[in-house]
């Protein structure tokens, strides 16, 4: 009998919190990683940062090389959560803006731009984007530029879903809330902590490793039928 290959899967953001759990419940199931994340250490082949134009091919390229040429699934997890007061200077607060929008979204951009067209190639793939509830229901004062990448992100996603299905290129959007993640639970802390909790009625925060099998679901049994479609994963403090 012939051995099914293991998915060959790209994560982004690969160093800690979600996208560490993802690429440990992708492991898991089988599937073969090239890990991405800002700095090299275990368990990440591929150092770069998005903010710098060109890092998003060069981390394909070097994913590509990693993974024998193909590459199946593609999983944008890495972003920053950085706050930006709109009272500070107009060029300060401009430049945070861009490099938010740079790290989130058009960096995820690239990535899924070059995956479509190689799942053109070998006759299909998976996109999984993280994106978060700040998609849809907004974000602190201090958050625009994050609320707006990750509403970019959604668009995006359903874009190439409805684009390319076809072809059995398959996207899907996850949209965590608050996660115990470093950047949720410095938040957390800035927000008041419990105050906040009560603002989610299952009483707590998810964890990383809910939303790394929302990933891993998304990524290796979703059924195609489900493409285009978006996961909250946010105990019920925003429902659509």
């Amino acid at each position: 009998m012939t051995e099914t290959p293991s998915a060959h899967v790209l994560i982004t953001g690969a160093r800690r919190g979600i996208g560490k759990a993802a690429a440990s419940a992708l492991l898991e199931a089988g599937a073969t990683l090239a890990c991405h994340a800002t700095r090299t250490e275990p368990g990440i082949a591929i150092a770069g940062d998005f903010s710098e134009p060109g890092t998003a091919a060069d981390t394909w390229r070097q994913a590509l090389e990693l993974l024998g040429g193909r590459i199946d699934i593609l999983v944008n997890n890495a972003g920053v959560f950085e706050a930006s007061s709109i009272d500070q200077s107009d060029e300060a607060w401009l430049a945070d803006f861009e490099r938010t929008m740079r790290i989130n979204l058009t960096a995820s951009a690239e990535l899924c731009r070059l995956a479509v067209r190689h799942f053109q190639e070998i006759g299909g793939g998976r996109i999984v984007n993280v994106a978060s509830r700040a998609a849809y229901r907004g974000d602190s004062p201090d958050h625009w530029h994050y609320a707006a990448s990750k509403g970019g992100m959604v668009a995006m996603t359903k874009t190439i879903a409805r684009g390319y299905a076809a072809q059995n290129i398959l996207a899907f959007t996850i949209c965590p809330g608050f996660t115990m993640t470093g950047m949720a639970e410095d938040y957390l802390e800035s927000r008041g902590g419990e105050k906040l909790l009560r603002d989610i009625p299952l009483g707590r925060v998810a964890t990383p490793e809910e939303v790394a099998e929302t990933i891993r679901f998304c990524a290796l049994d979703a059924p195609p039928s489900m493409t285009g479609a978006v996961l909250d994963v946010n105990g019920a403090s925003f429902v659509r």
